[in-house]
C-alpha cells in the first residue's frame, strides 16, 4: 500500500478541486484509482513515433510526436501514457495538442493510479473526438522533466568546466506497441564527453547507434518495439551554466480601485542544483573571472523584464537591502537586474524578494453592463535567463478590492488547487477577497501564459472604506470628547454664596 499512500498524498489536491465557471485549464485531477495488474487495452498502436529531447537549458524538455492508429473495432478516445512512478511527481507541463491543429487548444488530460506497489503510473490522454476504427491523428505530447540532470563530478573546482549526465531510454516508454521510432537529442553545444552506444543489430538501418551530426544525437530508427520496452541510456555534456530552481515562490498581486494601482511582490527561494565547490570558495579568485568573464557554473545575477509603466521596484534578501539592483526602464519594457550579495554556487540556496507598482489601467477594464471587471495580468513574471529557471511550486494570490464578489478565473496553466478566501489589511471591515492558486513543477516557459480574473464590484462597495475611515475618525472624536467631559479633579465641590 505504501505506493497507493504516496500517491494519493501527491494528488490529494486534486481531488477536492472544484473548476470556477470561467476556468478553461482544467487541472489534473486522479479519481481513477485502479488495480495493481491493470494494463491500458491494447487498442491502439504507434504508426510512427519521434522523439526530441532538448537539453539546452536546466532541465530537459521533451517533445513526442506520434501518429496513433486506432486498431480495435469500436471508436477510441483514451490513450494512456506510462510513466515511472518517481519520474511522475517531477514532471511538469504536461499537455498535448492534436499536430496538425496546434491552435485548437490542449487536450483534457488526468493521473491515474494503481492501488498497490507499482513502478508504472499513466497519464490519460483524452482525445477531443473518439478515433474511428482504422483511423489516424497525430498528437503531439510535450512536458519538462524538474531535478533530473545530475553533474558528474558533483564537485568541481572554482574555475572548473561543469558537465551533466542525463539518463532516458531510447526507447520511448509507450503502452503500445511501435512500428517505428526515432529519439533525437539535442545538446547545447557538441561537447559531449560521454554517451552511450548501441548494436548495430538494433538499429533497423544497420547503422552506428547513435546517430551524431553537429550537436544532435539520433537513436534509431527502431521498427516493432513492443509496449512497455525500454532501453537505457546515458550522455554527459557540458553545461557551464547554474541550474536554477525556484523551490517555492509565491507571488502576490494587489488590486487597489482607489489608489489606481497594480502592487506586485514576489518572494523566491533559490537553490543552484549544479555542481558543488570542491575547494573552499576564493573572492580574489572570482573577481578575477568577473573580469575576464568566462562560463561559469555560479549564479552572479538575474535579471527581471517588467511592463513598460512598472515604478517604484524594490529588491531585498533576508538581511535586509544589502544587494545590488539597477532598474533600466525601456520603450519595450523595464528591466530590473539583480546581483546577489555572494554568487550561488552549487547546493547553495538564496532567498529573496521584489516588488513593483504600476498602472490598474493597463490591466483591468470594467464591461460595459453591470459591475463586472476583468483583470489580465501574468500568470508567472520572474527572471529571464539563456539556461532556464524551473519552479518547484507556484503560489499565486490576487487580492481584490473589499466587497469583490463573483469571482472566476481562466488560465492555460495547469493549476492543481485553488480557493478563495478574505485577507484583512488596514482599515478593512470584513476583508478583501482573495484568489489564491497553486502550480506544480513550472519553467520560465510559461512566461506568456495571461492569468484573466473577472468579478463584480458595485460602486457602493467602493466607498467602504472611506466611510470607514470617516466613522473611524468620527469615533476618536467623540471619544476624546467623552473623556475630556470627565471630572477627574479631587475633592468634593463647594457651592457658590
Amino acid at each position: 500500500m505504501r505506493s497507493f499512500t504516496l500517491f494519493t498524498s501527491a494528488i490529494a489536491a486534486f481531488a477536492g478541486f472544484a473548476c470556477a465557471d470561467l476556468n478553461l485549464s482544467e487541472p489534473l485531477q486522479s479519481k481513477q484509482v485502479l488495480p495493481s495488474t491493470f494494463t491500458p487495452p491494447q487498442v491502439f498502436k504507434n504508426a510512427h513515433l519521434v522523439r526530441t529531447t532538448n537539453l539546452d537549458k536546466a532541465y530537459p524538455r521533451e517533445t513526442v510526436n506520434i501518429l496513433i492508429e486506432n486498431i480495435d473495432s469500436k471508436p477510441q478516445s483514451q490513450y494512456y501514457v506510462p510513466f515511472d512512478t518517481t519520474l511522475l511527481a517531477r514532471v511538469g507541463g504536461f499537455e498535448v495538442r492534436d499536430k496538425k491543429n496546434a491552435a485548437a487548444g490542449t487536450f483534457k488530460v488526468e493521473v491515474v493510479g494503481l492501488e498497490q506497489d507499482s513502478t508504472t503510473e499513466f497519464y490519460l490522454i483524452h482525445l477531443p473526438e473518439p478515433l474511428a476504427p482504422g483511423a489516424q491523428q497525430t498528437i503531439s505530447i510535450s512536458y519538462s522533466i524538474l531535478s533530473a540532470l545530475k553533474p558528474v563530478p558533483s564537485e568541481l573546482a572554482q574555475t572548473a568546466k561543469q558537465y551533466l549526465q542525463y539518463t532516458f531510454s531510447a526507447y520511448t516508454p509507450s503502452a503500445y506497441p511501435t512500428e517505428k521510432q526515432r529519439t533525437k537529442v539535442k545538446f547545447p553545444n557538441a561537447d559531449v564527453t560521454d554517451y552511450t552506444t548501441l548494436p548495430a543489430e538494433l538499429n533497423d538501418e544497420q547503422k552506428a547507434d547513435p546517430q551524431k551530426q553537429g550537436s544532435t544525437f539520433t537513436y534509431g530508427l527502431y521498427t516493432n518495439v513492443p509496449a512497455g520496452a525500454q532501453q537505457p541510456v546515458s550522455v554527459r555534456y557540458e553545461f557551464t551554466k547554474p541550474i536554477v530552481q525556484s523551490t517555492l515562490l509565491e507571488r502576490d498581486i494587489e488590486v487597489s480601485h482607489w489608489g489606481g494601482n497594480l502592487a506586485t511582490e514576489e518572494r523566491y527561494w533559490l537553490i543552484n542544483e549544479g555542481a558543488g565547490l570542491k575547494n573552499h570558495f576564493s573572492r580574489v579568485e572570482w573577481q578575477k573571472q568577473n573580469y575576464m568573464n568566462p562560463p561559469t557554473f555560479a549564479l552572479k545575477g538575474l535579471n527581471l523584464p517588467l511592463a513598460v509603466g512598472a515604478v517604484d521596484p524594490y529588491f531585498t534578501d533576508d538581511i535586509g537591502n544589502v544587494s545590488t539592483s539597477r532598474f533600466r526602464p525601456g520603450k519595450k519594457e523595464n528591466l530590473l537586474e539583480l546581483k546577489p550579495r555572494y554568487p550561488i554556487f552549487g547546493n547553495w540556496k538564496y532567498s529573496f524578494r521584489v516588488g513593483w507598482n504600476a498602472e490598474l489601467s493597463s490591466y483591468l477594464r470594467k464591461l460595459a453592463k453591470g459591475d463586472t471587471y476583468v483583470l489580465k495580468v501574468p500568470f508567472l513574471e520572474g527572471p529571464r535567463a539563456v539556461e532556464g529557471i524551473s519552479y518547484g511550486r507556484v503560489s499565486l494570490r490576487v487580492v481584490l478590492p473589499e466587497g469583490a464578489t463573483n469571482v472566476n478565473f481562466q488560465t492555460s496553466v495547469p493549476i492543481i488547487a485553488n480557493s478563495t478566501s478574505l485577507h484583512k489589511t488596514f482599515m478593512d471591515t470584513v476583508g478583501r477577497t482573495t484568489l489564491t492558486l497553486t502550480a506544480l513543477n513550472l519553467v520560465d516557459e510559461f512566461r506568456d501564459r495571461d492569468l484573466v480574473v473577472t468579478y463584480d464590484y458595485p460602486w457602493t462597495a467602493g466607498y467602504r472604506k472611506p466611510i470607514t475611515i470617516s466613522l473611524g475618525a468620527f469615533a476618536v472624536f467623540a471619544f476624546v470628547w467623552a473623556v475630556g467631559s470627565i471630572d477627574t479633579s479631587i475633592g468634593s465641590k463647594k457651592k457658590a454664596v
